[in-house]
């Protein structure tokens, strides 16, 4: 497929299933990934966004929200690990978690690989992202049942805004991108409910896309939001996401306690098994890329 010069012209997804690629375009990036698809499996519109899933002839199932690869079954762990185990790792003893978002229940799953963690409560607005990842991506779903688990289908913002103070140790917000309903999980005034909700040694964890695309547009942004809502340090960690843009993502942490070290021999010696997550790659990510200081 040759794109034109026009980018703009173009939509944010090319479906030539009669050839059988399916492409998202990144304009902003000049980019583009492709995946090879066997067949549809779903199409719908929920009340809040456009969701599809297709068969890939290599990456498993794929979903895709308003044009937008969400995640495959190949290497979601890779983004599912690096959104919950770091955080957990940094809080001192988590036991009351939140994720705002995150309606595919994978990160819900690592954070319930944790035996200190005591309640787990996922807020996602949209429903219909958990039924059919329950149903076209089970192995997410395994601890939906866990009886330290709670769905709650709504707004995260609203519930974070009516979160009694101190009540949560970790907030993990897995979001979609920055726009449309995800938009306002992005600000200052958002951050400081977090900030309020949180205990002492309170920790939050924000994914912020990709660091070569997003620097001074998502990333530098969000430190300062961060840090002017009250939290003392924040660090971004990146790692590799192959179906988001530039094959590169991240994740911002920040705490009310410094984030810039974790309970080192807990992660080596943790009872879990992780694919991509262990001390050392914890470790390495907290080594900051040197053109984040330019």
């Amino acid at each position: 497929m040759i794109l034109t010069p026009n980018l703009v012209s173009l939509p944010p997804m090319i479906k030539n299933l009669e050839s059988g690629w399916f492409t998202e375009i990144y304009r902003d990036g000049g980019s583009a990934f492709s995946l090879q698809i066997r067949e549809k499996l779903h199409e719908e519109q929920s009340h809040y966004q456009h969701i599809e899933i297709y068969a890939t002839t290599h990456f498993g199932n794929l979903m895709v929200i308003d044009g937008c690869y969400m995640l495959t079954s190949f290497d979601n762990f890779l983004y599912h690990e690096m959104m919950s185990h770091p955080a957990l790792f940094t809080h001192p003893a988590p036991r009351r978690v939140v994720i705002i978002g995150g309606g595919d229940c994978g990160t819900l799953r690592e954070v319930l690989k944790h035996p200190g963690v005591e309640h787990a409560l996922q807020v996602d607005i949209d429903e219909r992202v958990t039924r059919l990842s329950e149903q076209y991506f089970p192995e997410l779903c395994e601890s939906n049942h866990d009886p330290r688990a709670e769905l709650h289908f709504g707004d995260g913002i609203q519930w974070m805004k009516d979160a009694p103070a101190g009540s949560v140790d970790l907030i993990i917000v897995d979001s979609t991108d920055p726009v449309g309903p995800a938009e306002g999980l992005f600000t200052e005034a958002f951050f400081r409910d977090c900030h309020r909700a949180l205990g002492d040694d309170g920790v939050i964890v924000q994914q912020s896309e990709s660091p070569l695309y997003h620097l001074d547009t998502i990333i530098r942004p969000m430190h300062k939001a961060m840090r002017d809502a009250g939290f003392s340090d924040s660090v971004t960690l990146p790692f590799p996401q192959p179906i988001y843009p530039s094959g590169w993502w991240s994740a911002t942490v920040a705490g009310k306690i410094p984030v810039q070290a974790f309970r080192v021999a807990d992660a080596r010696n943790k009872t879990f098994q992780t694919r991509y997550y262990n001390a050392d790659i914890h470790q390495g990510a907290l080594a900051q890329p040197a053109f984040f200081g330019d």
